[in-house]
């Protein structure tokens, strides 16, 4: 999760809505599935499974009262996942024993058309502007194996990205940090340091295009002052 959303959660639904929220803290469990693994799908299928077996316990402590598994599935979920550009567990990636009847009210809208019902529902404006999140959190955003330590870093990054740019009072459509799985050499109080870099995405978008360059798929701005970051990414 990024930092500071757990706490968002149980303050709207818990002490602003009065619901019966159950809040589980599985990072460790998470995390161990997780150990070595860094290819992308097989990342999300991990996360989107142990998702679903922490919700079955969860449901099972409350005996006969859960019956239904409510799902944020929205349209472009559906349409990524027909055309195979990438997994999402709620989308064909349910365990075939689920034992809860599935319920997606908005799997048919976009984007922005959630966020009408939302405001339609009452819900607070700083949930309903909240930044789009994927199913798998931050584990799709810490490129490669993740580590508690990229973790955090990434975490801490993300907080900083979205707290200037809503300091700065930008309209940008999306926006958000992502750490890769590789370190690159700087200078930290006159000493080298070899430390993560961190890629912030902003996209200001209505229809996205796409372009063919053979061997690259994204195209980097590396906008660091020295002295943070030295001349070369070695």
């Amino acid at each position: 999760m990024r930092k500071g959303e757990s706490e968002q959660v149980i303050d709207v639904f818990k002490n602003q809505m009065d619901a019966n929220l159950v809040y589980v803290d599985a990072t460790d469990r998470f995390l161990g599935k997780l150990v070595d693994v860094a290819e992308p799908e097989a990342k999300r299928k991990i996360i989107g499974a142990e998702f679903i077996r922490v919700f079955e316990e969860e449901a099972r402590k409350v005996g006969n009262e859960v019956s239904f598994l409510a799902q944020g599935t929205i349209y472009p979920d559906i349409l990524e996942s027909k055309d195979g550009v990438k997994a999402h567990h709620n989308v064909g990636g349910l365990p075939d024993d689920l034992q809860f009847e599935l319920c997606e009210p908005v799997k048919l809208l976009y984007k922005d058309e959630v966020r009408v019902v939302g405001r339609e529902l009452g819900l607070p404006e700083n949930m309903v502007e909240r930044q789009p999140f994927p199913g798998p959190g931050l584990g799709v955003r810490c490129l490669g194996a993740i580590t508690r330590d990229r973790l955090e870093a990434l975490r801490e990054a993300d907080a900083i990205v979205r707290e200037e740019i809503d300091q700065a009072g930008l309209t940008i459509w999306q926006y958000f940090a992502v750490v890769p799985g590789f370190r690159a050499t700087g200078v930290r109080e006159g000493k080298r340091a070899y430390d993560w870099p961190c890629i912030i995405r902003c996209i200001n978008t209505v229809d996205v295009m796409t372009a063919e360059v053979p061997g690259i798929c994204r195209v980097c701005y590396d906008l660091t002052p020295k002295p943070v970051g030295t001349v070369e990414w070695e």
